[in-house]
């Protein structure tokens, strides 16, 4: 079982007020970012323009293995729960594995029905980025 399946699973086997208590949960655990990226965030370098909420996602792969940093605007928990959960799941992964997550993983994690419409298409958004940013990362590292 994946660590993404088990963090599904996880969510599914909640009702949707603890699964929002886990979401923030998630939301305290994305690492804060390091200082290197932060003039890069600060100059709004690497933000996601879909998403409403000030998010910005920096992708490695380093010896085929992805690396994500990750900044969320504090006052958006449940973005910034979101983006934890998908760092958590692929840092350390190989590039196919994230190309391999389902498209519908908000309905899988049971968010699609306590988050409104405007923030479902600012987080698939998000996950859209990370996927095309984790395969240019993987090209990148190929031709290195």
């Amino acid at each position: 079982m994946s660590k993404l399946d088990a963090i599904i699973k996880e969510f599914q086997d909640l009702d949707a007020r603890d699964r929002l208590e886990l979401l923030l949960d998630f939301a305290e655990k994305l690492a804060e970012l390091p200082e290197a990226y932060q003039v890069e965030r600060d100059a709004g370098l690497h933000r996601v323009p879909e998403c409403m909420t000030p998010t910005f996602l920096w992708v490695q792969c380093i010896s085929g293995r992805v690396r994500i940093h990750a900044y969320v605007a504090p006052e958006a928990p449940t973005v910034k729960g979101f983006v934890s959960i998908l760092v958590d799941a692929f840092n350390g992964t190989m590039p196919d594995e994230f190309a391999a997550a389902p498209a519908d993983l908000l309905h899988r994690l049971g968010l699609a029905e306590i988050l409104g419409m405007n923030r479902l298409r600012g987080l698939s958004a998000v996950q859209r980025r990370l996927k095309n940013e984790i395969g240019k990362a993987a090209v990148l590292a190929f031709e290195a």
